[in-house]
Parts: C-alpha cells; sequence; structure tokens
C-alpha cells in the first residue's frame, strides 16, 4: 500500500484528499501562548477572525519529528510504502522533520522523503500526479522521480494586498527598506528555487494582477498547463485572476482554492496568487 503525505502548505483542494487518497499532517500555529494545529483546531474562518481580533502576530513551526512518527503510525500499516513530500527546506524545517522521522521508522515503513522546492498547488499538483502515476502502475522510484524532474518547473507568483505579514514574518527575501517603506505598493513574491523573492511592484491591484499574467506567460507561453488561483480571504480577486488566466494559457486542467494558513500568515489576507504546473505533451 502506497501511503501520500503532505502538510498543509499543499494547499490542496478538500475533495482531492480523499479522491487521491492524501493524507495531511497540521503544522502548528501560535497566537500567542496557544497552540493550534491547522485544520484540525483551527479551520480558515477561524484563524482569520483571530487576525482580526488579537494583536498578536500569529506564528507556525513544523510537525516535530515526533509527531511525524505518531501520523505515520496512525495512517499506515506495516509495511507500507509512504511518499512523504513536502514544502520547501528554505522555508520551512517540515521536512528535515520528515527525514528524521523516515530514519525513526525505517523497521517499520518504507518512507521516501522528498523536498519539493517549492508549496501551494504547486505541491498540491504533485501529490495528485504522484497518486495517478501510482494508479497507472509507476513504481514509487518512478515517481520519485519524476517529482524531482518536475520540482523546478512549477512557477509559483504571488500578489500581496499588505507588506506587513511578509515583513513581519521574516521568511521573505529580498525585501528592502526602500520596498518596505512603500506603503501603497502592491508587491510581486514569486516561489522559485525554494526561496521567496519580492521581484516586482506596482502600484496598483488591478496592475499587480495583470503583471502576475504576464509573468505566467512569459514563462509558458503556449505550453500545455495544469493551473490553480489561490487566494488568502479574497475570493473575488482569485475569481477574477482565474477567469483572465484561463485566456491566457494553454490549459488542461484549472481550479480555484484557499491559500493555506501557512502560506497566508507570511503573506497575509488578500495574497491572491497563479500557480502554474507543466502538463505533459498528450496527457
Amino acid at each position: 500500500m502506497l501511503r501520500i503525505v503532505t502538510d498543509g502548505a499543499a494547499d490542496l483542494p478538500t475533495e482531492w484528499e480523499k479522491e487521491f487518497d492524501i493524507d495531511i499532517i497540521p503544522i502548528n500555529i501560535h497566537f500567542g501562548e496557544k497552540t493550534y494545529l491547522q485544520f484540525v483546531d483551527l479551520d480558515f474562518d477561524g484563524f482569520y477572525n483571530m487576525v482580526s481580533e488579537t494583536k498578536d502576530f500569529p506564528k507556525t513551526s513544523q510537525p516535530s519529528p515526533h509527531q511525524f512518527v505518531e501520523y505515520y503510525k496512525k495512517i499506515a500499516q506495516p509495511g507500507d510504502t509512504i511518499l512523504s513530500m513536502h514544502v520547501t527546506s528554505k522555508l520551512s524545517g517540515t521536512y528535515a522533520s520528515a527525514v528524521a522521522a523516515a530514519e525513526e521508522v525505517k523497521d517499520t515503513f518504507n518512507v521516501f522523503t522528498i523536498d519539493s522546492a517549492g508549496g501551494s498547488m504547486g505541491l498540491g499538483f504533485m501529490c495528485r500526479a504522484a497518486r495517478q502515476m501510482e494508479r497507472a502502475g509507476k513504481s514509487v522510484e518512478e515517481i520519485v522521480h519524476y517529482i524531482e524532474s518536475i520540482s523546478g518547473k512549477v512557477q509559483i507568483i504571488l500578489t500581496l494586498d499588505t507588506l506587513d505579514y511578509a515583513r513581519r514574518s521574516g521568511r521573505v527575501g529580498t525585501l528592502s527598506a526602500a520596498l518596505a517603506s512603500v506603503l501603497n505598493v502592491k508587491p510581486i513574491a514569486v516561489l522559485k528555487d525554494g526561496v521567496v523573492d519580492m521581484v516586482d511592484k506596482v502600484r496598483t491591484r488591478r496592475g499587480a494582477l495583470d503583471r502576475v499574467l504576464q509573468m505566467g506567460e512569459d514563462a509558458f507561453g503556449d505550453q500545455p498547463v495544469y493551473m490553480a488561483v489561490v487566494h488568502a480571504r479574497d475570493t473575488a480577486s482569485g475569481q477574477s485572476l482565474l477567469d483572465e488566466a484561463k485566456k491566457c494559457f494553454n490549459v488542461k486542467d484549472a481550479i480555484l482554492t484557499n491559500l493555506s494558513v501557512s502560506l497566508a500568515i507570511n503573506f497575509g489576507p488578500g495574497t491572491v496568487g497563479l500557480v502554474l504546473y507543466p502538463a505533459e505533451k498528450g496527457e
């Protein structure tokens, strides 16, 4: 039996968890001295309500190796193979915890760990592809080779509505003092090679969304893609971006989904982004 495990940064649509039999280990979310488990005792509405009501800036922490061990035991049977794919190790210690846990349970499970070098729906698409390949009869080694080969080709382009969260999170690279001082700018962030960098700044929301589309077109042209638009409590902007993006790309599949709490903490409510994942020719 192949179990596929990822983390809350994967932005998986809820229906995919059942359809593709994907297990999500929750991250830890800290508000002051209280700790919550993502999607276990703190959902999207609860998170955003707490953000608006409390002065405490939320923080996240990766599942510990012990939490991974207990999770693997919960979702798998002795002898099962576990493919554990996680958010970039350059922004989170989740992958490191999975590696440590894999070593601890190596006599019980056959665990393959993968650093996705990304996150959001890029990681979500990887999880779906892994299950589809397994159902098509591919070996776990073939699946791992594919995931590692595709990870550097995924494009994740986001526009932030506010700089406050990125500035306080400390997890966004090249956020210069000059950029941070521009109060009304709409920055463009790209997740590439495992790191988030601010690559552009636009004065208006509409201009920022147009710039996201242009950057996506520059990267993919008419290449067939699986596409997702992610948003942090801004469904209207997300739907608008999705409608426009469908006109710009050779889309094999397109979905709108929530940006995970773990990412929204770093980028802030109002963040909207485009995730482009290469579709193999002939699929």
